[in-house]
């Protein structure tokens, strides 16, 4: 990805293929674009961009949408203990889309077997690398509804 925009329509793509009881794991370096995905995401489900900010210290954001929408920023939590304490398992349904940034605070108990990873990392100054992952039927479908978008 070269720019913010094609960052964010990452982000779309996936946020127009999502119903409600998706979860998507965002991980990568500080800066790396995790928040520009969830804007998109959100902006694909229907939401405006202005309507989303990094929840880094209210650490859950819910957004009001169909289906509704919880933006999780885990950097500032650390131990499985604090991020038992903040209730995300409660957001583990089939309503909720799930984001989370900073996902890799997360042990792989704490994680739902069925889930859309993504990782992003720094290519060059002006380009992101993005590796996108399918755990579980659900999302492995849905990371297959993406691949078709593309072709």
């Amino acid at each position: 990805m070269r720019s913010r925009l094609d960052t964010e329509r990452l982000g779309m793509a996936i946020g127009h293929e999502l119903r409600g009881g998706e979860v998507i794991t965002l991980t990568g370096e500080l800066g790396a674009g995790k928040t520009c995905v969830v804007r998109g995401l959100a902006k694909g489900m229907g939401l405006s961009t202005e309507d989303v900010t990094s929840p880094t210290f209210t650490i859950i954001q819910e957004y009001e949408n169909q289906p509704p929408i919880a933006h999780v920023d885990l950097y500032r939590l650390e131990g499985s203990i604090e991020i038992d304490e903040i209730g995300l398992s409660a957001y583990f349904d089939t309503e909720h889309v799930v984001v989370i940034e900073w996902a890799d605070r997360l042990s792989q108990a704490q994680l739902p077997d069925d889930r859309l990873a993504l990782h992003l990392t720094f290519g060059s100054r002006y380009s992101r690398h993005v590796m996108l992952q399918g755990f579980g039927t659900s999302s492995q479908a849905l990371l297959n509804a993406l691949v078709s978008q593309e072709n």
